[in-house]
């Protein structure tokens, strides 16, 4: 290459790979240690859980299911939705990819951390969760593979590597610049940080084979991984007996109902990131209003849902499926399902209007809003899924406890910590991503 065009390519780069390597303001420092917090309170929590047990949660029968499970599923559906789309766009080689791709992927990959730890804690003895394991125990005492304990644990430990690696290996090649750059600045600690991840990568025509190869290869494994993960979730549901729960329509429901939650934070990520770093030339308003547009659709796609779901609940199903799904459109949780499919599928629509996309100020709640809609969604299926009762007694409310919101409040924390580790360390832009698309345009 001519040493011109690669210093072109250097300095059309250089905001992103100067952004680790900057000092950060104090807005950057106070939003890490509320992160930083949070995590504490998870930790107390979880010391907590591990003291007393499951006990202290508002848990009780015959709401057996709360937040644990409440939480899991959200995370999963979040992970699930951001993976997706760096997915699809590294198959369809799609211009956007060079935009949102590194930090979907890392949204992705908190979302999956935060989710691992609930089918752990709410086992009754979380220290022997290695239980679950399918490894040759001396007594021969096998796990229970019908369990969907189980099923949590392949599913999680599959979605932890793949996307993990997923996310890793289309870093590598921007680690290496990053070594590069931190080498000739002196600062050969970071350097040598760097390099030890990059892998030795020197961008030979060998390296750069491989690594598409196995770029795509990942990619192509994660994507019916995302489609199972998120069905054997909506599965464990429908094992049971409860007329709200083992419809065929569930799994179905709970993944298209994820996509919105998923793309409205990679959007409200893409906004802020946008605004704060100031990457305009690289999340242009171009990509905002495609990924806008494409939140829009999963939205319309999670009312459809909806509107099928009545349909089905109340004028096709047997009497007893109706009556739990009358109950609890309009039952004491009924609340949590309307505001669920108006902050999922109804209030994501105003993302048509490109001025409503582009803007910082209007993006960022759209797409929160859709991430909590998700959020109350489950919280319906989990809660007001059981309220309906055959017995002539008088059913207790489920009421979460202060432990809980610490532990849903602690995830949240490790969640963004995680994500501002990410934005201090590494690229939030696909640096090589970025290159190879100014160069097609400018061969084309």
């Amino acid at each position: 290459m001519p040493r011109a065009a690669e210093e072109r390519e250097v300095a059309d780069t250089a905001p992103v790979a100067r952004i680790p390597l900057q000092r950060f303001g104090a807005t950057y420092w106070i939003a890490l240690s509320a992160s930083a917090a949070g995590v504490v309170l998870l930790g107390v929590t979880v010391a907590t859980l591990l003291r007393f047990g499951t006990g202290v949660w508002g848990t009780n029968v015959p709401h057996v299911w709360g937040f644990d499970l409440i939480n899991y599923v959200w995370w999963i559906g979040i992970a699930n939705a951001a993976s997706l789309l760096a997915v699809v766009l590294v198959l369809r080689r799609h211009g956007l990819r060079t935009a949102v791709n590194r930090f979907a992927e890392a949204a992705a990959l908190a979302a999956v951390v935060a989710a691992g730890l609930y089918p752990i804690l709410h086992l009754g003895r979380p220290w022997l969760f290695f239980w679950v394991f399918p490894y040759p125990a001396t007594y021969q005492v096998w796990p229970q593979f019908r369990s969907t304990l189980i099923w949590d644990f392949w599913g999680i430990t599959a979605h932890v590597l793949v996307t993990g690696l997923f996310w890793y290996i289309g870093l590598i090649p921007d680690l290496a610049t990053m070594r590069d750059r931190a080498a000739r600045q002196g600062r050969l600690v970071v350097a040598r940080l760097y390099g030890v991840f990059a892998l030795g990568w020197r961008g030979s025509v060998c390296h750069w084979s491989r690594h598409q190869a196995a770029y795509r290869l990942v990619a192509a494994l994660l994507l019916p991984l995302l489609l199972a993960a998120q069905t054997v979730v909506a599965l464990e549901f429908a094992t049971t007996l409860v007329p709200d729960w083992h419809q065929a329509r569930l799994p179905l429901h709970v993944v298209v109902t994820g996509l919105p939650s998923g793309l409205g934070l990679v959007l409200a990520l893409a906004a802020m990131l946008r605004r704060t770093l100031g990457l305009h030339a690289f999340i242009d308003a171009g990509d905002m209003d495609l990924l806008s547009r494409l939140t829009a659709a999963a939205s319309l796609a999670s009312l459809w849902i909806y509107a099928e779901g009545l349909l089905f609940g109340l004028v096709l199903e047997d009497a007893v499926a109706r009556e739990a799904m009358l109950v609890r459109v309009t039952g004491t949780y009924a609340a949590y399902y309307w505001a669920g499919l108006l902050l999922t599928a109804i209030l994501p629509q105003l993302l048509w209007s490109r001025r409503i996309g582009l803007s910082t100020a209007t993006a960022v709640p759209l797409g929160l809003c859709a991430a909590a809609g998700a959020w109350f969604d489950r919280y319906s299926i989990v809660v007001a899924g059981i309220e309906r009762t055959n017995l002539p007694v008088a059913r207790p409310l489920y009421v979460p406890s202060d432990a809980e919101w610490m532990l849903l409040l602690g995830t949240g924390g490790l969640f963004v910590l995680l994500l501002l580790l990410f934005a201090r360390l590494v690229p939030v832009v696909s640096m090589y991503e970025t290159r190879h698309e100014e160069a097609e345009s400018e061969a084309a």
